[in-house]
């Protein structure tokens, strides 16, 4: 790989695959246009790699655009392909191409981008060496999981909403889903009580594994469904569960294609060449992107706000009043404590069991509905945003009193 020299080459260009190889570095328009700007607004001195790293990706914090992704993209396109290439020889069963793992890794630059702390040592590119090593270690040990299973195996390692969600996406109607869905249900608590499911050794069940679970079906039809449905026997659920496994299968692991795969039938030509050029255009689909993004955050404050409001309700009277005491009046802990005739480090003990609790409410949604794991760091955002939330809501009900 030809390494890129300059400051310009570095934060606009793209690297090109030919046959699963390097091939060039390619010139991103708009991206080049800003970069030039950049330098002729900013002194020969600060003319670094390392600056106009901190300098974007800065920038992508504070305001994050299109713009500022694009050029930390172009910068991050080596370190991407040299995790790839050192990573894709430790999984030899796995059939995945240098360029599918590049391609792959590289869509994360914005999650990579949020976890890398610009006031700790390590620099961008050393934690995206590291990032998107576990990134295409962690789809290709996925991968090679599923490609071990068996529709049976995978069937009982699925969750019930995996396979929903598989479902639904089929254009199934409900009514049809739901029995999908309780056949399902009914081979697992089958195959259970009549095995030790063991993974990658599971076997198609035995004719009095089929019994059990046709006997479950038809007892809880009766009670789970509506309408109920006939009867079904063995090779009824069997067909439906090979399709719940086909279709959880696309859906939740589907093939990967590159576009660097050669025009059936043709010598020279690739299917990325039949893509159209957008390099002097603005991208649509990102709009669109930053438009669904906006409403989704807009809807999930709305969540929160609703969560706490609910939360606080719940509380015992003694931990509401505290609260107003604290937050509404704006009494110290000390006041408190005189007016409440207790001890100060009392009211500070229900003060931080108050907020525990409105904390882990917070927490357990965060984790449901946004699946975002809470460590120290997370949760030590969220115990800010959450007392900056109660010093706001309080003063709220104060104006609407007054």
């Amino acid at each position: 790989m030809r390494p890129r020299q300059s400051i310009a080459e570095m934060f606009s260009t793209f690297l090109q695959f030919d046959a699963d190889r390097f091939g060039g570095w390619v010139y991103d328009g708009k991206l080049r246009r800003s970069i030039q700007n950049c330098l002729g607004q900013i002194s020969q001195t600060q003319h670094s790699e390392n600056f106009w790293a901190i300098y974007w990706h800065k920038n992508w914090q504070t305001q994050p655009s299109s713009l500022t992704l694009g050029h930390l993209s172009a910068y991050l396109q080596e370190t991407c392909y040299w995790a790839a290439q050192r990573t894709i020889p430790q999984f030899a069963s796995v059939q995945c191409t240098l360029s599918d793992c590049f391609q792959m890794a590289i869509a994360e630059v914005p999650k990579i981008l949020k976890g890398c702390d610009p006031d700790q040592r390590a620099s961008l590119k050393s934690y995206g060496t590291v990032a998107f090593g576990n990134i295409i270690r962690d789809a290709l040990r996925q991968k090679q999981e599923i490609d071990f299973c068996n529709d049976w195996a995978l069937l009982l390692k699925l969750s019930r909403k995996q396979l929903q969600e598989s479902l639904k996406s089929s254009g199934l109607t409900d009514e049809i889903m739901a029995r999908y869905l309780l056949a399902w249900k009914s081979f697992t608590d089958g195959y259970i009580l009549t095995k030790s499911p063991k993974a990658r050794k599971l076997q198609k069940p035995d004719d009095a594994t089929w019994d059990i679970i046709a006997q479950l079906y038809n007892r809880d039809r009766l009670t789970q469904l509506n309408p109920s449905g006939s009867e079904c026997n063995r090779e009824t659920l069997e067909k439906w569960l090979l399709f719940c496994a086909k279709q959880a299968r696309s859906y939740l692991y589907p093939v990967v294609s590159s576009l660097n795969i050669p025009k059936a039938g043709q010598a020279d030509g690739e299917w990325q060449d039949d893509l159209p050029d957008t390099s002097n255009q603005e991208s649509l689909l990102a709009d669109l992107i930053a438009a669904e993004e906006a409403e989704t955050q807009k809807n999930q404050q709305q969540e929160i706000y609703n969560l706490l409001v609910t939360t606080l309700a719940k509380l015992p009277p003694q931990s509401q009043q505290l609260l107003q005491l604290y937050y509404q009046q704006g009494l110290t802990q000390q006041q408190i404590a005189k007016q409440q005739e207790i001890q100060q480090y009392q009211v500070s003990r229900q003060l931080s069991k108050t907020r525990e609790f409105l904390l882990l409410a917070i927490t357990k949604w965060s984790q449901e509905k946004t699946h975002i794991s809470p460590t120290s760091n997370v949760v030590k955002h969220i115990s800010a945003v959450l007392e900056e939330w109660l010093q706001n809501y309080f003063r709220n009900l104060s104006a609407k009193e007054s």
